[in-house]
């Protein structure tokens, strides 16, 4: 099983404010984590720039400019474009090579080069709507690379399984009223951004949401897997499969209520993996979304991309 790992330093180079959870401390903590000799026969790349119009796809209009343009200068402070979703000076490299991490790992995954991808990059991507940046993320990577498996390789049938502790709810807004784009989110709820209802079904029930009470860990979260994702995502028989793979539900994550542990991430992969290997001959790119104690995000992190590379 080969498995590449996408991330570029500029990723490090977002920095929102002194204290903000989503720091450059999450990819040290990950570089860390996947230095250990395990982790040697990973295929590590040099995630490229996002091109505009690869993110176009999913954000539209003027966006990509308008993002980049509030981007400010070196030598100049933060701007906040809302009270959680900060930019920097290294914030618009970091985001294009963020999404162009994804595009890439599609790319490389549909050449036959690996048998799947993980993406280290940051900002996050699942809370960016199609003209909304908040919630840390300015664009959304994971569905810049499904849009872009669609338009690149004439795939048709696309989904992504969300296990962030935070509703995915820019990935939902992206994916709504199309029918052959899946999305499927477990989360804590009630909590930000408040969307992610079981009620909430697109057309078609192209989303499954899998709401999870605070205090809820393994048990809760491995029967949602069982009884409502993985049997809609069998019927809908994707041709490429995506996680949106945030590991703030971890018990030590200081953001949320949930008690999930490192276990759980590998148990999940493992799931998915089966499920694409029966579905789509494998092909699976999984993305970096939120996870903000950096010891239990390498250790949940290590868990996740073992489970990739042992198949």
């Amino acid at each position: 099983m080969t498995t590449l790992l996408f991330s570029h330093s500029a990723c490090e180079g977002h920095i929102p404010d002194i204290g903000h959870p989503e720091s450059p401390v999450r990819l040290k903590a990950i570089r860390e984590a996947l230095s250990a000799s395990e982790f040697d026969a990973l295929e590590r790349r040099e995630a490229p720039r996002a091109e505009e119009s690869q993110i176009a796809l999913v954000h539209p209009g003027d966006y990509v400019q308008n993002i980049l343009r509030a981007v400010p200068g070196e030598g100049e402070g933060e701007r906040a474009l809302d009270a959680d979703t900060i930019l920097s000076p290294g914030s618009g490299e970091a985001a294009l090579r963020a999404a162009g991490a994804v595009v890439a790992a599609v790319d490389a995954v549909m050449a036959g080069e690996a048998d799947n991808a993980f993406c280290a990059v940051r900002p996050p991507g699942h809370h960016a709507e199609p003209d909304h940046a908040m919630g840390f993320c300015l664009f959304n990577n994971v569905a810049v690379g499904a849009l872009h498996a669609r338009a690149a390789h004439g795939l048709h049938r696309i989904a992504v399984v969300d296990f962030d502790v935070h509703h995915g709810n820019g990935t939902q807004a992206a994916f709504w009223s199309d029918p052959d784009l899946f999305y499927a989110s477990t989360h804590q709820m009630p909590l930000y951004p408040g969307t992610g209802s079981a009620r909430e079904r697109g057309v078609n029930a192209n989303i499954v949401n899998v709401p999870l009470p605070p205090g809820g860990g393994s048990e809760e979260f491995r029967q949602g897997m069982r009884d409502n994702i993985v049997p809609a995502l069998t019927s809908f028989q994707p041709e490429f499969l995506f996680i949106s793979a945030g590991f703030d539900a971890h018990a030590e994550d200081p953001l949320a209520g949930l008690n999930f542990v490192e276990d759980d991430y590998a148990w999940a992969t493992q799931q998915l993996m089966a499920l694409a290997r029966s579905a789509c001959g494998g092909r699976l790119v999984s993305v970096l979304e939120g996870g903000y104690n950096p010891s239990a995000l390498g250790r949940s992190v290590a868990a996740h991309v073992r489970s990739l590379m042992e198949g």
